[in-house]
C-alpha cells in the first residue's frame, strides 16, 4: 500500500502554491512500479528559467518534460519501489535547491488470514472466554486492525470486538456466550491494502474449559478383594455443579518404591472410583485429573497414598553366596545376598526373610532371621545348600534352594574395566581364558565409602556374555568397588576388582608437599595420597613444577620427587598438580633455596670430625691398654716404701720379690714396694757383721747401715741421694719357731729423690721412743758408735714403738 500526500511549496507573499506532485496510487504493494506527474504554473517565481529535478529521499532519479498550455508538467517513474515509506520531491536547480513540490508513499503487504484460533473458557469468578490465534509470520508493514466476530447459534446473536493494535487475543465476557450453546467464532484483519478472515470455529464454550485440579478425598481397601483400592473423589467448590456423566477422568498410580506413574483413563467415572489389578499388600501413591469431552486436561491433582490387603509372598529370590574363612576349620563363615527377582512379589510392605538348612523353614533349622537383603552365618564345612524364604502376616514364599559353592583358586578373569554410560549406570567389561566348567559370571558392587553390607548388589551373567551394563543409583563423584567373580560347578573362582565413577571432576583438595634435603644440591619432594573422599575421580597422575629466578619451568611426574644439581643461593619455587579424568586441581607455591652451609652440612661435618677424633682416642687408648707395663714404669717408676708394707706369710720358696696380701684384720692394710730377705744359716761373726753396715759397695743392693742414716748428721753412705729403707736378715726359714736372738737389719738406699723431701718421723738411730719402764736407748740394727746395747740384757722389742717395722710382725693367719 502507498500513502501519498502533496507537500505544495509556498509563495510567501500570496501562500499560493506554484506545483503540484500528482500520483496514480496513495498506497502500493512493495516492490510495484510507481509513477508521478510535477505540474508548475507559468507564473511561479520559483521556477523561471530554471530546471526541473525529482529527488527520492536524498537520491536523485531521472525524469521527463512533457509539454501543456497549462504549465509545464514534469513526470517520472519507478520500475521497483522497495521502500516502506519514502518522500518524492521536485525541485528546482536554484543555489540552493529549491523543493516545490512533493508526495510521500509508502508501502506494504495485505494482511494474512489469522492462524490456530483457539478459545478457553475459566471457570473460575468471573468466568469468561479468551480467544487467540496467530497473525502469521509475514510483517505487513502497514497498521492492521483485527476483530473477533461472534454468534450464538441458539439465539442468533451476533457481537464484534474491535482489538487495540499489537493484541492478538481476547477475552469475552461472560455475557457474551452461553456454556451450553453452540457459538461460531472467527478474527478479521484489515489494512488498506485489503483484509483477510480467519476459518470459523464452531464450539460449546463448556467443551473448551479447563478444570481446576480436583481433589482425592479418601483411599481406601476394597473389602475382600485383593489388589483393588477405592478412591473417593470431587471436583473443586468453584466447578461442583457439573454434572460427572459430561466428565472424563483419569488415574495415574505408582509404588511407594517407584518413581515411574502407569496411567489409566476411566471410561464411565463414577463417585468413587475403583481401581484393581494392583499388588498385593503394596502402597500406591494415587493421583486424577478431569475434563469435558474434548477440553483440555486439568491439572494432576495432588497425591494420596492407599495400600491394597496383604498376601503370602509369591515368585523366587535371586541370591548370591560367598564363603570366607580357613578351609581347614570345620565351620566356615557364609555371607548370603539376595534381592527380589522379575517374578518375585512381596505382597506386603512389612516382609522378612529366613534362612535355614531345611527346605520347611522351622525353628530348629533357622540359621538367621532379617528384614533386610543380607545374612551372615556359619556352616559345617560338609555343607552343601541352604533354603531362603520371604515371610508376611499372610504367609510364607516358597523357599528358594541356595547351593553353597566352595572358594577355586583358579584365575580366570584377566583384565576389567569399567565405563560410565550416565549418571545411573555403567558398562563393565571383562576378559577370561577359556576355562572348564565355566557356568557364568557374578558381577558385585558396592560404594566404597559406606561399609554396611546392605549397600552391596549383585548380578549375574551368562558365560557367553563379557560385558553387563549395571544401573542403580550411582553418586557422581563418588567410588564404587566393581568385582567380577567366575562361576563355576563346582565352585566360585577369584575375582578380579576396578574402581569407578560414574562422573568425575577435579579433585576437592591437592596433597601437601613436604620437603627434604638429601645432600648439598639435592631436594627430595614427597606427599601423602589425597584422601578417598576428596579425590572426586581416579588419580591420573601428580605432577611436580619448579622452576628458578631465571631459569625454565621443569616438570616431573611421579610419585615421589628428588630435585637434583640445584643452585646455591638460588630461589626455587614448586607447585603440585592433581588430575582425575575429569580435571586438574594447582596447589599452592613453595619456595626454597640452597645455603652453601647449612645445618645438615654442618651437622655431617661435625659428625665426620667426631667419628675421626673418636677413631683417633680409641686407638690411643688400645694402644695404652696394650703397653701399659712398659708406660708405666717409664712415666711412674716403682718406689719402694718400706713404712707401708705388711708381710702376711712368708714361705721358704720365696726368697726374691714377694708381693704380699692384703690382710683382712688389718683396717688399713700397708703395701710393701720391695723387701729382700736374706737367710743366714749360722749366726753372723761381729766382722761379717760389720762389713754389712761398713762396706757400703758390697752391700748396696741391701742397703746402708741404719746408724748410717742421712737424716743424721755425718752419714756418709756410698750415694748421697739415695733414701734409705730396710733389708730384714733372718738366720732361718721363716716357717721356722722364731729364734732367741735378734734379727739383724740391714739398711738398703734407694735413689729415688721423692723420698727426700719427706720428714723423718723415726726414732734417731732407730731408738726406743721414751716409754715408762725403759731407761736406756736400745739398738736393734747392729753395732754403732752411739747406739751400743747394754751387755747381758734381756732385749725386749716393743714394737709399737717402731711404725716401720710394725707391718713386717709375723702373725699366724690360717688359710691365708
Amino acid at each position: 500500500m502507498v500513502v501519498a500526500f502533496v507537500n505544495g511549496a509556498r509563495i510567501e507573499d500570496d501562500i499560493q502554491s506554484c506545483a503540484k506532485v500528482q500520483t496514480a496510487s496513495a498506497v502500493v504493494p512493495l516492490g510495484s512500479p510507481v509513477t508521478a506527474t510535477c505540474i508548475i504554473r507559468d507564473d511561479c517565481p520559483l521556477a523561471t528559467g530554471q530546471d526541473v529535478q525529482w529527488r527520492l529521499n536524498d537520491r536523485l532519479i531521472p525524469g521527463i518534460s512533457v509539454a501543456s498550455d497549462s504549465g509545464r508538467i514534469y513526470k517520472v517513474a519507478i520500475s521497483d519501489f522497495n521502500h516502506t515509506r519514502a518522500f518524492l520531491t521536485c525541485c528546482v536547480q536554484a543555489s540552493p535547491i529549491q523543493v516545490v513540490g512533493g508526495v510521500e508513499i509508502r508501502a506494504g503487504y495485505p494482511p494474512l488470514a489469522p492462524q490456530n484460533l483457539s478459545c478457553q473458557t475459566n471457570l473460575t469468578t468471573p468466568n469468561t472466554l479468551t480467544c487467540s490465534w496467530d497473525p502469521g509470520q509475514q510483517e505487513t508493514h502497514l497498521p492492521t486492525k483485527y476483530t473477533l466476530h461472534t454468534k450464538i447459534w441458539d439465539s442468533n446473536e451476533k457481537q464484534t470486538y474491535e482489538l487495540p493494535t499489537g493484541l492478538h487475543q481476547y477475552t469475552i465476557p461472560r455475557s457474551g456466550f452461553v456454556f451450553f450453546s453452540e457459538m461460531e467464532i472467527y478474527v478479521k484483519a484489515v489494512n488498506e491494502l485489503g483484509e483477510a478472515t480467519s476459518l470459523p470455529m464452531v464450539l460449546e464454550p463448556v467443551s473448551v474449559a479447563k478444570f481446576d485440579p480436583p481433589r482425592i478425598l479418601k483411599v481406601e481397601v476394597v473389602p475382600k478383594r485383593y489388589g483393588c483400592l477405592k478412591l473417593r473423589w470431587g471436583l473443586s467448590p468453584h466447578q461442583a455443579w457439573m454434572h460427572d456423566f459430561r466428565l472424563n477422568l483419569e488415574v495415574r498410580l505408582k509404588t511407594a518404591d517407584s518413581s515411574h506413574w502407569s496411567e489409566q483413563p476411566v471410561i464411565k467415572p463414577t463417585r468413587p472410583v475403583d481401581q484393581c489389578r494392583l499388588r498385593h499388600g503394596t502402597e500406591y501413591f494415587a493421583q486424577i485429573r478431569v475434563r469435558y469431552r474434548q477440553s483440555p486436561w486439568s491439572e494432576w491433582s495432588s497425591s494420596q497414598s492407599g495400600v491394597t490387603l496383604e498376601s503370602a509372598p509369591t515368585g523366587r529370590l535371586d541370591s548370591w553366596l560367598k564363603v570366607s574363612g580357613d578351609h581347614t576349620h570345620k565351620q566356615l563363615t557364609m555371607h548370603l545376598f539376595w534381592k527380589p527377582s522379575q517374578q518375585f512379589r512381596a505382597n506386603s510392605q512389612n516382609v522378612s526373610y529366613v534362612v535355614s538348612v531345611q527346605k520347611l523353614p522351622a525353628e530348629k533349622g533357622k540359621l538367621c532371621s532379617t528384614p533386610r537383603n543380607y545374612c551372615t552365618f556359619q556352616l559345617p564345612r560338609k555343607a552343601k545348600k541352604v533354603y531362603l524364604s520371604a515371610v508376611n502376616a499372610a504367609g510364607k514364599s516358597s523357599p528358594t534352594e541356595v547351593r553353597i559353592y566352595q572358594i577355586k583358586r583358579h584365575t580366570v578373569i584377566s583384565e576389567i574395566k569399567a565405563i560410565p554410560r550416565d549418571d545411573r549406570s555403567l558398562l563393565v567389561q571383562w576378559r577370561s581364558v577359556d576355562a572348564s566348567g565355566l557356568t557364568g559370571y557374578v558381577v558385585e558392587w558396592s560404594p566404597l565409602l559406606k561399609t554396611d553390607p546392605s549397600f552391596i548388589q549383585f548380578e549375574t551373567a551368562d558365560r557367553n556374555q563379557s560385558s553387563l551394563v549395571i544401573t542403580g543409583s550411582f553418586e557422581p563423584y563418588k567410588p564404587y568397588g566393581i568385582s567380577v567373580y567366575p562361576r563355576f560347578k563346582d565352585g566360585i573362582g577369584l575375582p578380579q576388582t576396578v574402581n569407578a565413577y560414574s562422573r568425575q571432576r577435579a579433585p576437592s583438595m591437592f596433597p601437601k608437599m613436604r620437603m627434604k634435603k638429601t645432600w648439598q644440591s639435592h631436594i627430595e619432594l614427597s606427599w601423602d595420597e589425597i584422601p578417598l573422599d576428596q579425590r572426586n575421580g581416579i588419580i591420573q597422575s601428580y605432577k611436580v613444577f619448579y622452576w628458578g629466578e631465571n631459569g625454565p619451568v621443569n616438570a616431573f611426574n611421579a610419585r615421589r620427587v628428588i630435585l637434583k644439581d640445584l643452585n646455591t643461593m638460588t630461589l626455587y619455587e614448586a607447585f603440585i598438580m592433581v588430575s582425575t579424568l575429569g580435571g586438574s586441581l594447582n596447589g599452592s607455591t613453595i619456595h626454597f633455596e640452597i645455603e652453601p652451609f647449612d645445618a645438615v652440612t654442618i651437622v655431617m661435618i661435625v659428625i665426620a670430625f667426631g667419628v675421626g677424633l673418636s677413631l683417633l682416642i680409641i686407638f690411643i687408648v688400645v694402644t695404652c691398654f696394650s703397653n701399659h707395663k712398659r708406660l708405666k714404669g717409664h712415666f711412674w717408676p716403682i718406689v719402694p716404701d718400706p713404712a707401708n708394707s705388711s708381710i702376711k706369710k712368708w714361705t721358704s720358696d720365696s726368697a726374691q720379690e714377694k708381693f704380699p696380701a692384703w690382710d683382712k684384720k688389718e683396717s688399713n692394710p700397708i703395701y710393701l714396694s720391695h723387701l729382700s730377705f736374706l737367710n743366714l744359716p749360722m749366726k753372723l761373726s761381729k766382722e761379717e757383721d760389720d762389713l754389712w753396715s761398713n762396706s757400703a759397695e758390697d752391700t748396696s743392693d741391701l742397703g746402708e747401715s741404719i746408724c748410717g742414716s742421712p737424716f743424721i748428721p755425718g752419714y756418709s753412705g756410698s750415694n748421697s741421694d739415695s733414701v734409705p729403707y730396710a733389708t730384714v736378715i733372718f738366720s732361718s726359714p721363716c716357717c721356722s719357731p722364731p729364734p732367741n736372738e735378734p734379727h739383724v737389719y740391714l739398711r738398703s738406699e734407694s735413689t729415688q729423690p721423692l723420698l727426700e723431701t719427706e720428714e723423718s718421723f723415726s726414732p734417731k738411730c732407730y731408738q726406743n721412743m721414751a716409754s715408762d719402764g725403759m731407761s736406756r736407748e736400745q739398738c736393734f740394727f747392729g753395732p754403732c758408735d752411739d747406739c751400743i746395747p747394754e751387755e747381758g740384757a734381756n732385749t725386749v722389742i716393743h714394737w709399737d714403738d717402731f711404725p716401720f717395722l710394725q707391718a713386717l710382725t709375723m702373725n699366724d693367719t690360717p688359710n691365708d
